[in-house]
């Protein structure tokens, strides 16, 4: 293969392992915004991908699939808005627990199942695919890839043009002088933590029915947990956000495509390479102290 080729073949792996962390990331720049510092991702992109299998391979339909992926993560979203909001539980805490909790239901289950092979279909855009080096990673894909020109644009509108947004914002900021306004600042999270929850559970989905077309333990390997970091790598804003997303997925594609180049590396630090790169982001990017106000911090009517 030539040079050209290798690059191509790099930048196609690259844009595969980035887009389900662009849905998820999207998601979770808006939760966050909001003040909620959603730990559940993992979880959501999990579940959703054990249950995209599950109903693809029940219906027969890889769609069916990625809508089941969807209100999965919705559903663990509304779990974890509740918790976290009206019964005031720890949100970190309540995010650690779901994500064990979904790591061993879906290792139990996938012991005990068979689940038939689904992939969404592949869309090839005439004359575009045929652009040197570019064309067929970006105009070569599953569909679902370009459901991100939608999901990116209407996300940066959401929370920086709207009157939600607005809202948004503020209870991130400054949630008790936003409840003086007369905003309902924990249902406005939880409406955060729902959108996250629906595109994280794209994310998750599309790793499954889009990319692979059946579901592994720990299928995830973490990716939640990096899309928090590229959050803060992006300074809680979207592009920088989504800048990150595919350097981490750009480092996960030059794991799996050095040895096949014939470049050999301890295969140890090649695996740990985009978890190192996600490490690094966190330590240099939070000292500079740009994240909402209120991240983290629950809401209590009255408190100061």
């Amino acid at each position: 293969m030539s040079a050209a080729d290798n690059i191509s073949t790099i930048l196609s792996s690259g844009i595969r392992l980035t887009v389900p962390l662009a849905f998820a990331a999207c998601g979770e720049y808006l939760a966050e915004r909001a003040g909620t510092m959603n730990i559940s991702l993992e979880a959501m992109m999990l579940g959703a991908a054990f249950g995209s299998v599950a109903t693809a391979s029940a219906t027969g339909s890889a769609t069916a699939g990625l809508v089941a992926g969807v209100l999965i993560g919705l559903l663990i979203g509304l779990v974890h808005g509740n918790l976290a909001h009206r019964l005031e539980v720890n949100t970190f805490v309540v995010g650690l627990v779901l994500n064990a909790l979904v790591l061993g239901l879906t290792s139990y289950l996938i012991t005990i199942s068979s689940f038939d092979s689904h992939q969404v279909s592949q869309v090839s855009v005439p004359w575009l695919r045929d652009i040197p080096l570019i064309g067929h990673p970006l105009f070569v894909e599953r569909w679902p890839v370009y459901l991100l020109l939608l999901v990116v644009p209407l996300t940066w509108w959401l929370v920086e043009r709207s009157r939600w947004g607005l809202e948004l914002r503020a209870v991130g900021e400054q949630p008790q002088a936003a409840d003086v306004t007369g905003i309902r600042v924990n249902l406005r999270r939880r409406q955060a933590l729902l959108w996250c929850g629906a595109l994280a559970g794209l994310g998750g989905a599309y790793l499954a029915v889009g990319e692979v077309g059946s579901f592994n333990q720990n299928m995830t390997a973490g990716r939640g947990y990096i899309v928090i970091a590229a959050v803060i790598f992006g300074a809680w804003r979207l592009g920088r956000t989504l800048l990150g997303c595919v350097l981490f997925g750009l480092a996960d594609a030059m794991r799996l495509a050095l040895p096949a180049l014939g470049l050999t590396m301890n295969s140890q630090l090649l695996v740990v390479a985009p978890y190192l790169l996600a490490l690094v982001a966190m330590l240099v990017f939070t000292t500079r102290n740009r994240e909402p106000k209120s991240l983290g911090q629950p809401f209590v009517r009255g408190s100061t």
